[in-house]
């Protein structure tokens, strides 16, 4: 097996990542504090009974703010080669994959409100069974990883 792919996201991906984090907490956490609070009114149990949920949701926003994020940045890794771009992502389950330039069709970059703000940008190339993506790379770094798959696949097509 090749070596683990040596580039990594920009550093500036887990601040993004925990703020999506916790814009998707917010509701569970909402609900958990909600939830709880109609449940102790609904019912005659106990304080740390009522807590339990709250405490549930509470850690679920840590996990999803403070742990996960970091954990995927220091997973998250590409590398160009001539012939194949190298992807290696998760957290639990490490994901490899290989895409073989000769068959990439387009390439693209992609940059939300909230990536645009951070400076960053996503690459999207497309083969027939379907869309890769590099995510949260500095806006000009993403340019140059489009740029060089568009000139290494289309380098392949002249041979």
């Amino acid at each position: 097996m090749k070596d683990e792919p040596s580039e990594r996201l920009d550093p500036r991906a887990r601040t993004l990542w925990r703020i999506v984090g916790a814009l998707n907490a917010l509701p569970l956490l909402a609900g958990g504090a909600g939830g709880s609070w109609a449940w102790l009114k609904l019912t005659d149990v106990s304080f740390f009974v009522w807590i339990l949920p709250a405490v549930a949701a509470v850690a679920l926003l840590v996990l999803m703010v403070v742990v996960a994020p970091t954990l995927r940045w220091r997973r998250w890794r590409y590398e160009i080669r001539t012939d194949e771009v190298d992807l290696q992502r998760g957290i639990v389950w490490v994901a490899r994959t290989l895409v073989p330039l000769a068959r990439i069709q387009h390439v693209d970059t992609r940059s939300g409100p909230l990536q645009r703000r951070f400076g960053l940008a996503t690459v999207v190339f497309y083969t027939a069974a379907g869309a890769n993506q590099i995510p949260e790379l500095s806006a000009p770094v993403a340019a140059g990883v489009r740029d060089r798959i568009a000139a290494l696949t289309k380098d392949g097509l002249d041979v």
